[in-house]
């Protein structure tokens, strides 16, 4: 399966990557020369550069929210709804033109998009949340930009899993995660109507993933944490991108409905549970490799080794 890895960098494609790669290498070359503690301070930067490239999808649709909420014209002949469906479509399309995501990544957003949308229409027909603006680009009443807002989730893993070359320890195999994640998806839509199996789900995955260890290079070495710990910490910021939904009225939870009020933080644990379903639906592409045993502090290629790539 494809992994990204022989794909040509974005900054290769983008004349303004490419110039600014050029100006961060310099960077890095100086702040290693100054000693442990700036070259400590410019991997750190670099880690958030990479970690903010990485966001880019789901950073962009969060933009929207604030700006169509606070500028769009009420009296606009193109709905809200309508405008943040289309702009997100020219986003899918641009980031494909520009060599900023792989069509093996779009697949699989794709794919989170179907996902998505499909536990969108049952939500909102129970009666989980609502969408309470008028649209013409929707499906059973939920506006068709609601999938992109998921597959966002799909393009961070994605990306990140390329930025950072991920590589694992003792990964579970894909006949025992595709099953877990497919038993989360269903609970999302069985528990209204049996027991919530979620107590089994969150115990199954500690099982799966307790031991399991993500490898990623910032700069010129691996570093590495927990993998469960990183679906914690990717759960959370999610759970904030959902406050800005709900603050910026995209959505709203039956509680908000007379006045906004901060998403539960019970809403995490939901949250984690569908960080496991979109990873899993990533490694369809991106198939988990093993740490090497050694590995290199020095990159081979330093234009390889952009942060931005």
């Amino acid at each position: 399966m494809a992994t990204g890895r022989g794909t040509p960098s974005a900054a290769r494609n983008w004349p303004f990557l490419a110039g600014f790669v050029a100006v961060e290498r310099r960077l890095g070359e100086r702040a290693q020369a100054a000693g442990r503690l700036p070259a400590f301070a410019y991997e750190f930067l670099r880690f958030g550069v990479k970690q903010g490239w990485a966001c880019l999808f789901g950073g962009l649709i969060c933009a929207l929210l604030i700006g169509t909420h606070l500028f769009y014209p009420a009296d606009a002949p193109l709905s809200r709804y309508d405008f943040l469906t289309l702009a997100a479509i020219l986003i899918q399309v641009a980031l494909l033109a520009l060599g900023m995501e792989t069509w093996e990544e779009a697949k699989v957003i794709a794919l989170y998009h179907v996902v998505g949308t499909a536990m969108e229409i049952f939500k909102t027909g129970v009666g989980s949340w609502i969408y309470p603006e008028a649209s013409l680009l929707r499906i059973m009443g939920v506006p068709l930009f609601t999938g992109f807002m998921y597959a966002s989730i799909g393009s961070y893993i994605a990306r990140v899993w390329r930025l950072f070359d991920f590589r694992f320890t003792r990964h579970p195999p894909l006949m025992f995660t595709l099953p877990l994640a497919g038993a989360i998806y269903l609970n999302f839509f069985s528990h209204h109507y049996v027991a919530d199996m979620r107590a089994m789900l969150f115990i199954a995955t500690g099982v799966l993933f307790g031991g399991t260890v993500v490898h990623f290079k910032v700069w010129h070495v691996y570093r590495q944490m927990p993998l469960l710990l990183g679906f914690v910490l990717v759960a959370g910021f999610i759970w904030l991108a959902e406050n800005i939904g709900t603050a910026s009225r995209v959505w709203l939870y039956p509680n908000q409905a007379a006045g906004w009020s901060p998403v539960s933080a019970a809403k995490l644990g939901s949250w984690f549970l569908l960080m496991i379903v979109s990873y899993v639906l990533v490694t369809l592409v991106s198939r988990p490799e093993p740490c090497p045993e050694a590995v290199p502090t020095r990159p081979a290629d330093p234009g390889a080794e952009a942060a931005i790539s």
